[in-house]
């Protein structure tokens, strides 16, 4: 089974809230600066200026539209294989 790793560029982010409104399974806005980050269920690592997050296959499609979504372009996807 494929999983994916998610990378959001939290300085990039400038805290719209689509992603989270797309994929809140994934996705929210963080409390320490109200950026977008992977939510507590998928999170692997997560500062002030990154958050990096693993997936599994049935969350891409997911992920993927909040990525495509995304006006700044702050979410990254890769396949862990």
């Amino acid at each position: 089974m494929v999983k994916y790793k998610v990378i959001v560029d939290r300085s990039a982010c400038i805290s719209c809230g689509t992603a989270p409104t797309v994929c809140p399974q994934v996705f929210v806005l963080g409390e320490d600066n109200g950026k977008n980050r992977v939510t507590d269920d998928y999170v692997i690592k997560n500062t002030e200026s990154t958050s990096i997050g693993i997936v599994p296959e049935n969350m891409y499609e997911c992920v993927k539209r909040a990525a495509d979504s995304c006006p700044v372009l702050a979410i990254k996807i890769e396949p862990i294989e």
